[in-house]
Formats: structure tokens, C-alpha cells, sequence
């Protein structure tokens, strides 16, 4: 439902804020990108951070006028909601204990939110989000990013299909290393509250990159995680989350999985990967080599699939943008989620129902992904015991 008083949302970018992603903020400068790639947004208004100082200077750099740009996100919902020519969407990509205030005064007034993942830093604020946003008219969509790369469409389409079977295991793992030295205590932002409890939430490689993995699995493989058993560790001294994450998994129907997240694995970058195997074969999925896809039935040799390629269809062409052999990967997986987010925020403003090919994560993946963390950190307390997600 359009905003009373604004004009056709059709034919023309949708006004975007922003709130957090000011200087120096890498995932701020991701979401701006993304969302100017397909030309459906423009950056109109922010509060890019927590003083009016930095938010304005911010704001300068991005081109804005001083006039909307804001020291305090609750300023800027009520101001631009009144507007005629105010912001129709919202992303927020701050800290992760910031995404329930922040989403709560936008969704009230019917402004759309495209929020960066984890949902928020508690279930009981997660809880409260999916109430909020179910309520409202306005959509809540959450930046899983991997969710748009073409091959993980097309590993999702081939499950649905059948084409692996009745799936048996789901093998989830994201390793990074730059966490492996104490980095938070030398002032760096990033480090600082991804390893800090009241920012982040109790988990800090399960929420931050572990959440990746398990709605990775979870949007290709169509299953529901029932229950887990986890093993965390906070390698680095003094560090109070968890640096890594070995975790147990049964789904409903029976499939049996595994996810490894880590921060502190020397030699890993982004190595976020995939692997589902069925009765029928198995398909594997890198994210670091994302336009390839490996495919196995059972009994034949593997199968390469590639982005554009023999044997991908119209589920990974339908989010592809260069020919094949040019690498698409990072920035336009993330402008694929701005981009469904932009085909829903029209067909809602049109009264429609958007097409089934949109696809997008929901406020519910959100909640799910925060009581996958809440659950492992309950499961470790009990010496991996097998626990069920609180949902």
C-alpha cells in the first residue's frame, strides 16, 4: 500500500533511505551499489550515523542536501513519511542490536525496509520484528545476499525439480581468517561490534557469517531445520562470542546436515560453500567460484553447470546480466535482492501480486536465522546437547 499522498510509484526509481553506512562503514557503500545497479533506486535521504556531525558529512559525500540528512533515524521516519516526495524504502545496515529500533519507526509509518542480515541481536527482538512487520503494510525484505547468485537459483530450482532426489545431507561451511588476531582491541570498527555481546548478540561467527550458511542451505535445499547440536569456541583470548562454530543438524523428514563457520581459519577469505546430497546425486556450489556448478547423479560422471550455460535454465538466466564466461558475482548477487525487493514494492503499490519468480528473504528466514543462533549458544552451554530452535 503506497504511502498516502505520494505520487505513482511506476516508471521512475523508488526514494531510498538509508540508515547507518556512513564513511568508513564497507556495508553501507554494498547496499548503495547494489541498489543503483538496475536503476530501480535512488539514495534520497540518511542517517548515516549516530551524531548529526558525521551524518551530515556523510551525506555530502553521497551528494545530498543538508535538509535530508539526519542525525536521528526517528527524526527522519517521521519527517519523511510526511513529505510528498519522501522516501518510499529504507535500508538499514547498522549494527545488529540497531535493527529493531530502527526498522520498528519505519515499518509504523509504512515505509518499506530492506534490512542487512542478521534479522536483530535477540530472538525475543526478532519475535518482535516478525509481529511488527506482519502487521504493517509496508514489506520487510533482509539482505541475504547469496540467496540471488544465479547458480545458487539454479541449485535451488534442480532440488525442486528433483533432480538430486530425496535429499540425505546437507554439508553448509563459511570460513574466514580475519578475526584470527585480536583485531578489536586495536580500535578497528568492524571488529569492534561484531565482537562485542550488546552489538552483535550472544553469537559472533554463528550470527555474523554462520547465519550466511544456514539460509544458504535452507533457501536451496527447501528443508526445515528442526533441531541442532553445536560446538562453539572463542579461539582468541578475552574475545566474548564465539570465533567458531561446528554444528550438528537435523531437519524435518529426517535429512542430517553440518555447519562449520569460522573467523580465525588461516588461509580462508569468503569461503562460503554449499553441498546437497539426494538419493539421486549431489550438487556442489563455491562462492568464491560462484558461476560454476557442480552436478552428480547418481552413477555418472560430474557435471559442470555454468552461469548462462549448458544446462542452466531460467531460474539462474532470469538474475543473470553478462555473457557467459564474465564473472558476475558479489555486487550483483546483492543488486538481485534490491531488485526483487523492487518488483515487490511495485506490485504492492499496484494492488498486485507479485510474480512467483520474485524472490526474496522474509522477516520469518530472519527469525529463523536468529534462533539458529540462539540455539547454538544454548547447545554449548550444555556441552552440545541436542536443542530445538526456540521459534
Amino acid at each position: 500500500m503506497a504511502i498516502e499522498g505520494r505520487d505513482d510509484i511506476a516508471g521512475r526509481p523508488i526514494r531510498l533511505g538509508m540508515v547507518g553506512g556512513g564513511r568508513d562503514a564497507f556495508i553501507g557503500a554494498v547496499h548503495r551499489i547494489a541498489s543503483r545497479i538496475d536503476g530501480h533506486f535512488q539514495l534520497v535521504a540518511g542517517a548515516f550515523s549516530s551524531t548529526a556531525e558525521k551524518s551530515k558529512a556523510s551525506g555530502r559525500d553521497l551528494g545530498l542536501p543538508d535538509d535530508r540528512v539526519y542525525g536521528d533515524f526517528t527524526e527522519m521516519a517521521k519527517r519523511e513519511a510526511r513529505f510528498k516526495q519522501g522516501i518510499e524504502a529504507v535500508a538499514i545496515v547498522t549494527p545488529n542490536h540497531m535493527h529493531y529500533p530502527v526498522a520498528r519507526e519505519f515499518l509504523k509509518r509504512g515505509i518499506h525496509v530492506i534490512c542487512d542480515k542478521p534479522l536483530t541481536a535477540t530472538l525475543a527482538d526478532a519475535r518482535k520484528l516478525v509481529n511488527l512487520a506482519e502487521k504493517s503494510d509496508a514489506l520487510f525484505v533482509l539482505t541475504h545476499n547469496y540467496t540471488g547468485y544465479p547458480m545458487v537459483r539454479q541449485a535451488r530450482q534442480m532440488v525442486a525439480d528433483g533432480d538430486v532426489g530425496t535429499i540425505r545431507l546437507v554439508q553448509a561451511e563459511y570460513p574466514q581468517d580475519w578475526l584470527a588476531e585480536p583485531l578489536e582491541a586495536t580500535g578497528m570498527k568492524q571488529a569492534a561490534w561484531r565482537t562485542d555481546p550488546d552489538k552483535s548478540g550472544a553469537g559472533g561467527s554463528t550470527g555474523d557469517i554462520g547465519t550466511h550458511a544456514l539460509n544458504l542451505a535452507l533457501f536451496v535445499s527447501g528443508l526445515e531445520l528442526s533441531e541442532l547440536a553445536a560446538d562453539l569456541d572463542s579461539f582468541v583470548p578475552g574475545r566474548r562470542v564465539d570465533d567458531n562454530a561446528h554444528v550438528m543438524l537435523r531437519f524435518a523428514g529426517g535429512a542430517k546436515g553440518t555447519l562449520w563457520s569460522s573467523q580465525v581459519a588461516p588461509g580462508n577469505e569468503n569461503a562460503l560453500r554449499l553441498r546437497i546430497y539426494g538419493d539421486k546425486g549431489g550438487l556442489e556450489w563455491s562462492q568464491e567460484d560462484p558461476n560454476y556448478l557442480w552436478f552428480t547423479p547418481l552413477g555418472e560422471p560430474k557435471r559442470l553447470i555454468t552461469r548462462n550455460g549448458a544446462g542452466a535454465g531460467e531460474a539462474a538466466g532470469r538474475v543473470s546480466r553478462v555473457p557467459p564466461g564474465h564473472p558476475e558475482g558479489y555486487l550483483e548477487g546483492f543488486a538481485n535482492i534490491y531488485t526483487e525487493a523492487a518488483h515487490a514494492i511495485r506490485a504492492r503499490a499496484a494492488g498486485e501480486t507479485p510474480d512467483p519468480a520474485v524472490i526474496h528473504p522474509t522477516v520469518r528466514d530472519g527469525l529463523v536465522g536468529v534462533a539458529f543462533v540462539d540455539a547454538c549458544v544454548r547447545s554449548s552451554r550444555r556441552n552440545a546437547a541436542w536443542t530445538k530452535l526456540a521459534i
